[in-house]
Protein backbone atom coordinates (compact mmCIF):
# COMPACT_ATOMS: atom_id res chain seq x y z
CA UNK A 1 0.00 0.00 0.00
CA UNK A 2 2.92 2.38 0.56
CA UNK A 3 3.82 2.08 -3.12
CA UNK A 4 0.28 2.89 -4.23
CA UNK A 5 0.04 5.79 -1.79
CA UNK A 6 3.33 7.13 -3.12
CA UNK A 7 2.01 6.95 -6.68
CA UNK A 8 -1.20 8.69 -5.62
CA UNK A 9 0.59 11.62 -4.01
CA UNK A 10 3.28 11.77 -6.66
CA UNK A 11 0.73 12.00 -9.47
CA UNK A 12 -1.24 14.50 -7.42
CA UNK A 13 1.87 16.70 -7.32
CA UNK A 14 2.53 16.30 -11.03
CA UNK A 15 -0.98 17.39 -12.02
CA UNK A 16 -1.24 20.14 -9.41
CA UNK A 17 2.21 21.50 -10.25
CA UNK A 18 2.05 21.11 -14.02
CA UNK A 19 -1.58 21.85 -14.79
CA UNK A 20 -1.68 24.35 -11.92
CA UNK A 21 1.10 26.35 -13.52
CA UNK A 22 -0.83 26.36 -16.82
CA UNK A 23 -4.15 27.37 -15.27
CA UNK A 24 -2.97 29.81 -12.61
CA UNK A 25 0.33 31.24 -13.80
CA UNK A 26 0.87 30.81 -17.56
CA UNK A 27 -0.87 34.02 -18.57
CA UNK A 28 -0.92 35.85 -15.27
CA UNK A 29 -1.00 39.59 -16.03
CA UNK A 30 2.45 41.06 -16.73
CA UNK A 31 4.42 38.25 -15.06
CA UNK A 32 2.95 35.14 -16.70
CA UNK A 33 5.37 32.22 -16.93
CA UNK A 34 4.32 31.26 -20.47
CA UNK A 35 4.94 27.95 -22.23
CA UNK A 36 8.55 27.80 -21.04
CA UNK A 37 7.45 28.12 -17.43
CA UNK A 38 4.73 25.50 -17.77
CA UNK A 39 7.18 23.11 -19.44
CA UNK A 40 9.66 23.60 -16.63
CA UNK A 41 6.94 23.12 -14.01
CA UNK A 42 6.05 19.68 -15.37
CA UNK A 43 9.72 18.70 -15.41
CA UNK A 44 10.22 19.91 -11.87
CA UNK A 45 7.29 17.89 -10.55
CA UNK A 46 8.87 14.69 -11.86
CA UNK A 47 12.35 15.69 -10.72
CA UNK A 48 11.25 16.49 -7.17
CA UNK A 49 9.04 13.42 -6.83
CA UNK A 50 11.70 11.11 -8.26
CA UNK A 51 13.95 12.03 -5.34
CA UNK A 52 11.05 11.98 -2.87
CA UNK A 53 9.37 8.69 -3.75
CA UNK A 54 11.57 7.00 -6.34
CA UNK A 55 12.93 4.65 -3.69
CA UNK A 56 9.39 3.77 -2.58
CA UNK A 57 7.39 3.19 -5.75
CA UNK A 58 9.78 3.91 -8.60
CA UNK A 59 7.99 7.23 -9.22
CA UNK A 60 6.04 6.29 -12.33
CA UNK A 61 3.28 8.94 -11.93
CA UNK A 62 1.93 7.89 -15.31
CA UNK A 63 0.01 4.81 -16.55
CA UNK A 64 1.96 4.89 -19.82
CA UNK A 65 5.25 4.80 -17.93
CA UNK A 66 4.04 1.87 -15.84
CA UNK A 67 2.97 0.00 -18.98
CA UNK A 68 6.25 0.83 -20.71
CA UNK A 69 8.33 -0.32 -17.75
CA UNK A 70 6.30 -3.53 -17.68
CA UNK A 71 6.90 -4.05 -21.40
CA UNK A 72 10.59 -3.33 -20.82
CA UNK A 73 10.85 -6.00 -18.15
CA UNK A 74 11.38 -3.53 -15.31
CA UNK A 75 8.00 -3.76 -13.57
CA UNK A 76 5.78 -6.71 -12.57
CA UNK A 77 2.49 -6.98 -14.46
CA UNK A 78 0.57 -8.01 -11.34
CA UNK A 79 1.05 -4.52 -9.86
CA UNK A 80 0.05 -2.66 -13.02
CA UNK A 81 -3.71 -2.26 -12.32
CA UNK A 82 -3.11 -0.96 -8.79
CA UNK A 83 -0.52 1.54 -9.98
CA UNK A 84 -2.81 2.86 -12.72
CA UNK A 85 -5.75 3.24 -10.34
CA UNK A 86 -3.59 5.09 -7.79
CA UNK A 87 -2.22 7.40 -10.49
CA UNK A 88 -5.62 8.26 -11.92
CA UNK A 89 -7.11 8.88 -8.48
CA UNK A 90 -4.18 11.14 -7.57
CA UNK A 91 -4.64 13.07 -10.81
CA UNK A 92 -8.38 13.54 -10.29
CA UNK A 93 -7.83 14.65 -6.70
CA UNK A 94 -5.31 17.21 -7.95
CA UNK A 95 -7.82 18.38 -10.56
CA UNK A 96 -10.40 18.89 -7.82
CA UNK A 97 -7.97 20.89 -5.67
CA UNK A 98 -6.93 22.99 -8.66
CA UNK A 99 -10.56 23.66 -9.55
CA UNK A 100 -11.22 24.80 -5.98
CA UNK A 101 -8.27 27.20 -6.14
CA UNK A 102 -8.94 28.49 -9.66
CA UNK A 103 -12.62 28.94 -8.87
CA UNK A 104 -11.65 31.52 -6.27
CA UNK A 105 -11.09 34.06 -9.03
CA UNK A 106 -14.02 35.98 -10.45
CA UNK A 107 -14.72 35.08 -14.06
CA UNK A 108 -13.00 31.68 -14.02
CA UNK A 109 -14.61 29.27 -16.48
CA UNK A 110 -13.60 25.61 -16.39
CA UNK A 111 -15.13 25.16 -19.84
CA UNK A 112 -12.33 27.33 -21.27
CA UNK A 113 -10.07 24.29 -21.13
CA UNK A 114 -8.58 23.88 -17.65
CA UNK A 115 -5.26 22.68 -19.19
CA UNK A 116 -7.03 19.80 -20.95
CA UNK A 117 -5.47 18.02 -23.89
CA UNK A 118 -7.09 18.20 -27.29
CA UNK A 119 -6.79 18.10 -31.05
CA UNK A 120 -8.45 19.88 -33.93
CA UNK A 121 -10.41 22.86 -32.66
CA UNK A 122 -9.19 22.08 -29.13
CA UNK A 123 -5.49 21.92 -29.98
CA UNK A 124 -3.72 25.10 -28.81
CA UNK A 125 -2.29 25.50 -32.32
CA UNK A 126 -5.18 23.97 -34.23
CA UNK A 127 -3.32 20.75 -35.08
CA UNK A 128 -5.15 17.76 -36.59
CA UNK A 129 -5.99 14.41 -35.02
CA UNK A 130 -3.17 12.77 -37.00
CA UNK A 131 -0.63 15.36 -35.89
CA UNK A 132 -1.74 14.98 -32.28
CA UNK A 133 -1.59 11.19 -32.46
CA UNK A 134 1.92 11.14 -33.97
CA UNK A 135 3.12 13.72 -31.44
CA UNK A 136 1.86 11.79 -28.43
CA UNK A 137 3.21 8.47 -29.68
CA UNK A 138 6.67 9.81 -30.52
CA UNK A 139 7.02 11.95 -27.40
CA UNK A 140 6.01 9.09 -25.10
CA UNK A 141 8.31 6.72 -26.96
CA UNK A 142 11.25 9.03 -26.37
CA UNK A 143 10.23 9.56 -22.74
CA UNK A 144 10.37 5.81 -22.11
CA UNK A 145 13.66 5.55 -23.93
CA UNK A 146 15.16 8.16 -21.61
CA UNK A 147 13.59 6.63 -18.49
CA UNK A 148 14.85 3.13 -19.28
CA UNK A 149 18.30 4.40 -20.25
CA UNK A 150 18.72 6.72 -17.29
CA UNK A 151 17.67 4.01 -14.81
CA UNK A 152 19.76 1.26 -16.42
CA UNK A 153 22.21 -0.23 -13.93
CA UNK A 154 25.01 0.69 -16.35
CA UNK A 155 24.06 4.39 -16.33
CA UNK A 156 25.59 6.94 -13.91
CA UNK A 157 23.90 6.45 -10.57
CA UNK A 158 21.82 9.11 -8.84
CA UNK A 159 21.33 11.31 -11.91
CA UNK A 160 18.28 9.63 -13.45
CA UNK A 161 15.74 12.09 -11.95
CA UNK A 162 17.54 15.01 -13.58
CA UNK A 163 17.58 13.39 -17.02
CA UNK A 164 13.94 12.33 -16.75
CA UNK A 165 12.75 15.70 -15.47
CA UNK A 166 14.61 17.56 -18.22
CA UNK A 167 13.26 15.15 -20.82
CA UNK A 168 9.69 15.89 -19.74
CA UNK A 169 10.46 19.61 -19.89
CA UNK A 170 11.74 19.23 -23.44
CA UNK A 171 8.70 17.19 -24.43
CA UNK A 172 6.44 19.99 -23.25
CA UNK A 173 8.48 22.61 -25.07
CA UNK A 174 7.93 20.69 -28.29
CA UNK A 175 4.34 19.58 -27.98
CA UNK A 176 2.30 22.06 -25.91
CA UNK A 177 1.23 23.86 -29.14
CA UNK A 178 0.04 20.56 -30.63
CA UNK A 179 -1.92 18.84 -27.86
CA UNK A 180 -1.20 20.82 -24.70
CA UNK A 181 1.07 17.82 -24.02
CA UNK A 182 -0.21 14.69 -22.40
CA UNK A 183 2.21 11.72 -22.66
CA UNK A 184 0.35 10.77 -19.48
CA UNK A 185 -3.20 9.39 -19.45
CA UNK A 186 -3.64 10.17 -15.74
CA UNK A 187 -2.67 13.82 -16.23
CA UNK A 188 -5.18 14.07 -19.09
CA UNK A 189 -7.96 12.41 -17.11
CA UNK A 190 -7.36 14.48 -13.98
CA UNK A 191 -8.52 17.69 -15.65
CA UNK A 192 -10.77 16.33 -18.42
CA UNK A 193 -13.31 14.94 -15.95
CA UNK A 194 -14.00 18.48 -14.71
CA UNK A 195 -14.25 20.00 -18.17
CA UNK A 196 -16.46 17.22 -19.53
CA UNK A 197 -17.90 17.70 -23.02
CA UNK A 198 -15.12 17.80 -25.67
CA UNK A 199 -12.33 17.03 -23.19
CA UNK A 200 -13.90 13.68 -22.32
CA UNK A 201 -14.83 13.01 -25.94
CA UNK A 202 -11.18 13.39 -27.00
CA UNK A 203 -9.69 11.70 -23.95
CA UNK A 204 -9.42 8.34 -25.73
CA UNK A 205 -6.49 9.61 -27.79
CA UNK A 206 -4.56 10.61 -24.68
CA UNK A 207 -4.85 7.09 -23.34
CA UNK A 208 -4.26 5.18 -26.57
CA UNK A 209 -1.36 7.16 -28.07
CA UNK A 210 0.82 7.39 -24.92
CA UNK A 211 0.28 3.71 -24.16
CA UNK A 212 1.33 2.72 -27.69
CA UNK A 213 4.30 5.08 -27.59
CA UNK A 214 5.42 3.70 -24.25
CA UNK A 215 5.42 0.11 -25.51
CA UNK A 216 7.33 1.12 -28.64
CA UNK A 217 9.88 2.97 -26.51
CA UNK A 218 10.33 -0.07 -24.29
CA UNK A 219 10.86 -2.33 -27.31
CA UNK A 220 13.39 0.08 -28.81
CA UNK A 221 15.37 0.22 -25.57
CA UNK A 222 15.31 -3.55 -25.18
CA UNK A 223 16.85 -3.74 -28.65
CA UNK A 224 19.54 -1.06 -28.26
CA UNK A 225 20.26 -2.16 -24.69
CA UNK A 226 21.19 -5.57 -26.12
CA UNK A 227 19.26 -7.40 -23.42
CA UNK A 228 21.83 -6.53 -20.76
CA UNK A 229 19.46 -4.83 -18.28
Amino acid sequence: MRKYAAEFFGTFWLVLGGCGSAVLAAAFPNVGIGLLGVSLAFGLTVLTMAYAIGHISGCHLNPAVSVGLCAGGRFPANQLPQYIVAQVLGAVFAGAVLLLIAGGKSGFDVAAGFASNGYGAHSPGGYSLLAACVTEIVMTMMFLLVILGATDKRAPQGLAPIAIGLCLTLIHLISIPVTNTSVNPARSTGVAVFVGDWALAQLWLFWAAPMLGAVIGAMVYRFIGAGED
